[in-house]
């Protein structure tokens, strides 16, 4: 019997040493409801335990002891603990193996039980004698993105992220061709930069066959998008040409009902001034569903970008966000400028350049200081971005003289005096 073991294991080296000459086969393993052995339960089961789990895998845990992390998914019912060291024939049946124990020779022992029973096992303390590797992976809207470089897991891992965040944020195209089920989303676009939209709006934007766009959206966004999506405009320019909420009320309902991805591209938050509620309620009544992807809102997004914060230690203790479209004395108003005159927070402004006269008038008749601080943010984040500061008694003139346009976040309390520097009276972003 001694001869032909003798002779079996006599080339194992230089096939071992062959071995290494060849990539790595990647392949997916479906674990649900199959065993897997993990021995050790320090750092390494910590990081990998989550992973078997949400594969639905039958895990077993041998170790006398494990971090409180790992005891907890012990204690939750997520994998079976058993309190011991590694015993020979403890991977029996098992479909896959990790060990990571703190016992070289536990480690070795085991391994070469899982080679004698076939079974793909990673080691953490000796890659090169591990029958299998873990890849750095990701997931991003059921893509899982495994990603091995041989020896080196930092290039790994940054080749990993990349891919992921491209996959997120939608500057990786990665269109549905099988099964692509046709949506209908509200993205709230932020208050300008592109780099300021979530997430998920922007993987929306990459995966739409139409999208309607406001012109105060993130206009830059634009032009990445394929040459097949149709592109709305939906600008709502001031006192100039517009497309009617009923239009675009209706061309979101035609052509959700005709099957497309659709994207309504808003400055903002949808449901910040932005009637983000009128077109869900248009959809709803046309038995549509819909997304609602929030945005970042101007009201707090632009004055940050200029260095102003809406809220202060010791200075403000609330911020107040009204609409400036129609002016203190028209009866269309629904704001109560007599109660915001009294109070000791921020007042932030949106779509009032034109009325910020009469409603500095008004808040100084009801009471408010006319030094009260006040600055006036044009294109905030963007390239473009200025701000010019004024005070409720100067700031009809300084708009006049400052030639102050829209859009413009206009911030009204002393928190407009906070900041890192003294600031001039206009500063202006190129």
């Amino acid at each position: 019997m001694a001869e032909p073991i003798e002779h079996a294991e006599s080339p194992a080296q230089p096939q071992h040493a062959a071995r290494d000459e060849y990539p790595a086969y990647p392949v997916g393993l479906r674990l649900a409801g199959r065993r897997v052995v993990v021995l050790g339960g320090g750092q390494v089961a910590q990081r990998r335990l989550p992973a078997l789990v949400a594969a639905g895998a039958d895990v077993t845990l041998i170790s006398p002891s494990a971090t409180p992390s790992v005891e907890a998914m012990a204690e939750a019912g997520q994998i079976s603990w058993t309190r011991r060291r590694y015993q020979e024939g403890d991977i029996a049946g098992a479909w896959y193996a990790l060990v990571s124990t703190s016992d070289p020779v536990a480690n070795e022992t085991a391994s070469a039980e899982a080679e004698r029973t076939k079974t793909w096992c990673v080691r953490s303390d000796d890659a090169e004698a591990a029958t299998a590797w873990t890849p750095a992976t990701g997931r991003s809207e059921g893509v899982t993105v495994a990603v091995l470089t041989g020896r080196d897991p930092r290039r790994s891992a940054a080749v990993r992220d990349a891919i992921v965040e491209g996959l997120r944020d939608g500057s990786l195209a990665a269109p549905h061709s099988r099964d692509r089920t046709p949506f209908v989303a509200l993205v709230g676009g932020g208050p300008g930069d592109p780099d300021l939209i979530t997430v998920r709006g922007r993987r929306l934007l990459a995966e739409a066959d139409v999208v309607i766009a406001d012109r105060l959206g993130p206009r830059d966004l634009l032009d990445e998008l394929p040459p097949h999506v149709e592109v709305i405009d939906a600008a709502k320019i001031p006192y100039g040409r517009f497309m009617a909420q009923e239009a675009i009320n209706n061309a979101l309902v035609e052509h959700a009902k005709a099957g497309r991805s659709v994207v309504r591209l808003k400055g903002g938050d949808p449901f910040v001034f932005g009637r983000g509620m009128e077109e869900a309620q248009a959809l709803a009544q046309a038995g549509i569903a819909c997304t609602v992807v929030p945005g970042i809102s101007s009201s707090i997004s632009v004055p940050a970008a200029a260095g102003i914060p809406v809220t202060h230690r010791g200075v403000a203790h609330e911020f107040t966000v009204v609409s400036g479209h129609v002016a203190p004395d028209d009866p269309r108003s629904l704001v109560d400028w007599k109660s915001l005159a009294k109070l000791t927070g921020t007042l932030v402004i949106l779509m009032g350049v034109d009325k910020i006269g009469a409603i500095a008038e008004t808040l100084i008749a009801h009471g408010k200081a006319p030094e009260t601080p006040l600055a006036l943010v044009q294109e905030g984040t963007t390239a473009a971005q200025r701000r010019v500061d004024a005070t409720l008694a100067t700031v009809a003139e300084t708009v006049r003289a400052q030639d102050v346009r829209p859009p413009a976040v206009i911030v009204i309390g002393d928190v407009v005096t906070e900041g890192p520097h003294t600031r001039p009276a206009v500063t202006e972003l190129r």
